[in-house]
């Protein structure tokens, strides 16, 4: 499985596919892990220090993994495979603030992912922020899917989903009512989880 998984790696971080974005592919390694985290797209830091949630929303999540399961984020880099929805960084919009990839991007990037799930075949995948826990379940609010665990049919696996918010500090939902409960259940939920 090392090996497939290492050759997977290898071929993702040479894709060209989408035109707009910023390469190069964001990528956490091949850790061979039963749980993936999904998150949304790299920021602009990201391609520069090599490797997903590595600024600012990097440092909450890695808060909340570290109060509610005890894990540092040296322990989740080598324990917990990181994807995302796309690999590369989209850009800035012309407003400020990240780009939210395109829906070809989406696309392009759909394969890794199912990949991923071949090759690993984990247990719990957790998507952090709405666009990554659109890819597995429907998503009208994060007040349905926040703090909840389902068992979906993804890539023909069956998988347990745990969906987070995003760690943005641009988002308050994380840190204000009903999201601070919400997000303490399902880190409750992830803490709990076999695979973790």
């Amino acid at each position: 499985m090392r090996t497939r998984l290492e050759r997977h790696v290898s071929e993702l971080t040479q894709c060209t596919i989408c035109p707009d974005v910023h390469r190069p592919v964001v990528t956490g390694g091949a850790v061979v892990s039963k749980v993936l985290l999904v998150g949304q797209a790299p920021g602009d830091k990201e391609p520069m220090l090599g490797r997903p949630f590595a600024w600012t929303a990097g440092k909450t999540l890695f808060r909340w993994f570290e109060d509610h399961c005890g894990l540092d984020e040296a322990a989740i880099r080598s324990s917990i495979y990181m994807a995302a929805v796309c690999r590369c960084f989209p850009g800035k919009k012309s407003t400020g603030g990240d780009r939210v990839p395109s829906r070809d991007e989406i696309a392009n990037c759909a394969g890794w992912l199912e990949a991923e799930i071949q090759i690993l075949r984990p247990a719990l995948v957790i998507p952090v922020g709405k666009l990554a826990i659109e890819q597995f379940v429907p998503c009208p609010s994060l007040r349905d899917v926040i703090g909840r665990q389902e068992r979906i049919r993804f890539a023909g696996r069956a998988i347990d989903v745990i969906p987070l918010p995003h760690p943005s500090g641009a988002s308050p939902w994380p840190r204000m009512e009903p999201g601070k409960t919400l997000l303490r259940r399902a880190m409750r939920l992830v803490a709990g989880h076999p695979a973790v």
